[in-house]
């Protein structure tokens, strides 16, 4: 194919990468037996440890050796290996570290793979190295404090190898921090540099609580921060979504000086330099939805951002003016397009499916790093979903509104929440404390739909939905 290519000039390599991969999804397979990993609990008469965030390495996804983080809800960190074994290879030795002890919600390795840095339920962002030379005991090396409810999220700046990061809390705040010149407080902790305040209300204009006149009424909820990520588009900017609509704002994070921090004598007002519309309401015929997760593109949607509603939606954004592509249903006419093809959406520019529920906050999304495909968890049945997204963004995408239809994992049981990419992998961590890893394998794929009642004790495999 790639000599036909080369002959065939620019437009037949052109539309040699414009053929649909749903395939290959079609061909994704895990082993029973090689892998599937389970959470060990830290507590004694505990059997199931439930994985809440999880993590490949910078390395893994360039195609270095496979490391996955996965945080749990007992504050525990699992460092996996997840190379490619035989079924009965025993698991390569694993490192924990318990850096909380309460449920850890994110958890992300700095540029250069030498820390790693987690989100919790206990206020606090901790940093922590994995070097085998460090005791065990000491390997927490800072932690941040500076949030009034869970942390939520946390994002690397990838200017600043290990030295600066943000984060963002269900108290609506985004923090950023610098651990070389981070301010001590009294308990030896870090505070941010840099705090935003009700990140999604800085114009004010955050509903107020209803109540009968001489009630007393509870205040309007804060608008959470459920995910932060940096973008290439702008050097200081940091992309965030909240918890109670599609909005995304686009904020210059960039530090702040010593002498603008020592002239300042009240904390300054921060607007985002972007702030787009709310794709959830489509056009303002429902209330809007939150988003869970943030995920950018690469290569080929290198200029777009996808963000996982509780609307059970992937829906897309343009970089670096947040504009959103979905939130639009086609004309009626074009209808008659869509019903060609089984199970597209209205929404050429959103992916979905009839069975995928992500009306949960701990149901995530990530990119691959090859740009082209989307997998998503699910709030059920032990499902995750897997989209080719070659051609999001695309002004011809009603053309293509097949390429939006799903391919379902199914082989674990609960709900499916954090999901993350490694070069040629997938991982999927559900309720019944297990991640399992998934690979595209053509011959093995073949075999379970051909006799899958035998296949089955063996493997799981990827399903049309």
């Amino acid at each position: 194919m790639r000599d036909r290519a080369m002959q065939g000039g620019p437009s037949y390599a052109s539309r040699v990468r414009d053929l649909p991969t749903r395939s290959i999804l079609q061909s994704f397979v895990s082993s029973n037996k090689s892998d599937v990993f389970r959470c060990h609990s830290v507590y004694e008469g505990l059997l199931v440890n439930i994985p809440y965030a999880c993590s490949y390495s910078n390395a893994a996804k360039r195609g270095g050796r496979p490391h996955l983080a996965v945080a749990t809800e007992q504050g525990s960190v699992d460092i996996l290996d997840t190379s490619k074994r035989d079924d009965w290879d025993v698991e390569p030795q694993r490192v924990t570290v318990q850096p909380h002890a309460n449920g850890v919600f994110d958890v992300k390795w700095s540029p250069s793979d030498s820390l790693i840095a987690t989100a919790s339920g206990d206020h606090s962002i901790r940093i922590t190295t994995l070097s085998s030379s460090v005791h065990p005991s000491e390997r927490t090396l800072h932690t941040l404090r500076g949030h009034e409810g869970t942390v939520k999220s946390v994002a690397w700046d990838p200017a600043h190898d290990g030295d600066v990061l943000c984060s963002g809390g269900r108290d609506g705040r985004i923090c950023l921090w610098d651990l070389r010149v981070g301010e001590q407080s009294r308990a030896g902790e870090i505070t941010p540099v840099l705090s935003i305040a009700k990140a999604h209300d800085w114009d004010g204009k955050q509903a107020k609580s209803k109540a009968p006149r001489g009630k007393l009424a509870p205040g309007a909820p804060l608008q959470g921060i459920t995910n932060l990520l940096y973008t290439e588009t702008h050097p200081y900017g940091v992309i965030s979504s909240c918890s109670s609509d599609g909005i995304l704002n686009l904020w210059d994070v960039r530090l702040p000086s010593n002498k603008a921090r020592s002239k300042s004598k009240r904390p300054p007002k921060h607007k985002p330099l972007f702030t787009s519309s709310d794709p959830t309401t489509y056009d303002g015929s429902r209330r809007g939805r939150g988003i869970t997760t943030l995920a950018s593109g690469n290569g080929p949607t290198a200029a777009l951002v996808f963000a996982l509603g509780i609307d059970s939606r992937v829906h897309t954004y343009t970089l670096p003016s947040l504009v959103p592509l979905s939130g639009h249903t086609v004309p009626a006419l074009s209808q008659t397009l869509l019903a060609a093809n089984s199970g597209a959406s209205d929404d050429p520019h959103a992916y979905w499916d009839p069975r995928m529920k992500s009306n949960s906050f701990y149901v995530r999304t990530a990119t691959s790093p090859c740009g082209r495909w989307l997998a998503t968890g699910g709030a059920g049945g032990g499902r995750a979903y897997l989209y080719d997204i070659s051609a999001a963004g695309r002004a011809d995408a009603l053309g293509r509104a097949g390429w939006g239809q799903g391919v379902e994992l199914c082989g674990q049981a609960g709900e499916v929440g954090a999901v993350d990419w490694a070069d040629g992998m997938l991982a999927t961590c559900a309720d019944d404390g297990t991640v399992r890893v998934w690979r595209p394998d053509v011959e093995i794929a073949h075999r379970c739909k051909e006799d899958p009642s035998e296949m089955r004790w063996n493997w799981a495999w990827s399903s049309d939905v």
